[in-house]
């Protein structure tokens, strides 16, 4: 696991550029005692028929790794944890709660096909 360091304030965390198939982002982010909000984009570009189902997961010990709490940014207020699917090129803005007991972050791909990912953590 490849990990960046912790977010700051005002600092963009690159966690996967240009990724295709199923896995997990290139980096994980290690958030240490920060505790606020941040923000998760993801940008695709698509091919034939594109699909992608994506978790945002987290962990307290950067081994056991489970969903986190989430709300996109067209419903702020309407917290979620479910996979996301992305089927067009797109940019997806998730907001990452204050407070929620992880640590570390990643995303996960799963069911790939024809989808190109760039993943980035603001604070």
């Amino acid at each position: 696991m490849a990990v960046r360091q912790s977010l700051d304030r005002n600092r963009k965390i690159v966690l996967g550029t240009a990724q295709t198939g199923n896995g997990t982002t290139t980096h994980t982010l290690d958030r240490r005692n920060y505790r606020g909000p941040g923000l998760l984009e993801i940008i695709s570009v698509v091919g034939a028929t594109p699909t992608v189902t994506v978790n945002i997961v987290g962990s307290q010990d950067g081994l056991t790794f489970y969903n986190v709490a989430y709300a996109l940014v067209a419903t702020p207020e309407t917290v979620a944890v479910a996979a996301l699917t992305i089927t067009t090129a797109t940019t997806t803005r998730a907001i990452l709660r204050p407070d929620h007991a992880w640590r570390f972050l990643r995303v996960d791909y799963s069911a790939n096909t024809n989808v190109t990912l760039d993943t980035q953590v603001y604070s």
